[in-house]
């Protein structure tokens, strides 16, 4: 199965989410690519809906594969078998993360401004992004998000490889996924159109 969009993707995921409508949801977006995903749950679900800003740190070669990633608040996760794997050496990776970080604290100015995050403390929250492969990013996302104390964290992804499943298995109270192939060679094989969004498409979406 090929989703066309990211909102399509968004779309079919809220079909497996009904059952969190009435616990007063908020859907937080992994920008940019979940943003958009996010946006058709949240309007499904009649939620919320903000951002959670974390950065993947990819590869210096292979950006797309998570080597690890940071969130806000100094949260760092690391992917040691893919670090062992690629011999990326600590030099290497304090040069992505220095890079990332930056871009981190770009976003957050840009995507929020003035305006203070929507407190989680006591919500059923839903970390969505377009996809995972390795689960990095969605996971430091979680550990972000348990630092504010939501009642509930649930994980929501239009697809999903079953290694980043059973990862995020441990993070969050509840994940969901409609498609989880045997093999995931890179989320955005299970998209048509999986163009790279800019910062004013991501503003768009969150209505902002």
């Amino acid at each position: 199965m090929l989703y066309a969009t990211r909102a399509e993707a968004g779309r079919e995921l809220a079909s497996s989410l009904g059952h969190l409508r009435g616990t007063d949801p908020l859907v937080l977006g992994l920008p940019r690519g979940g943003v958009p995903v996010a946006a058709e749950v949240a309007d499904a679900l009649d939620a919320d809906l903000d951002v959670i800003v974390v950065r993947k740190l990819g590869l210096p070669w292979q950006p797309e594969l998570a080597m690890g990633a940071i969130g806000e608040g100094g949260v760092r996760v690391l992917n040691d078998d893919v670090i062992a794997q690629s011999r990326v050496s600590r030099l290497a990776l304090a040069s992505v993360e220095a890079t990332e970080r930056r871009e981190l604290e770009r976003r957050v100015r840009m995507l929020r401004g003035d305006r203070p995050p929507i407190a989680l403390a006591g919500r059923t929250v839903v970390i969505v992004d377009d996809g995972m492969a390795t689960g990095a990013t969605a996971a430091v996302a979680c550990r972000v998000a348990r630092a504010q104390d939501p009642a509930r964290l649930v994980v929501a992804m239009p697809v999903s490889s079953q290694e980043a499943m059973t990862r995020l298995a441990g993070e969050a109270d509840e994940v969901v996924c409609p498609m989880v192939p045997r093999w995931l060679g890179g989320v955005g094989g299970a998209y048509r159109d999986f163009h790279q969004l800019t910062d004013q498409e991501v503003r768009v979406a969150l209505g902002t």
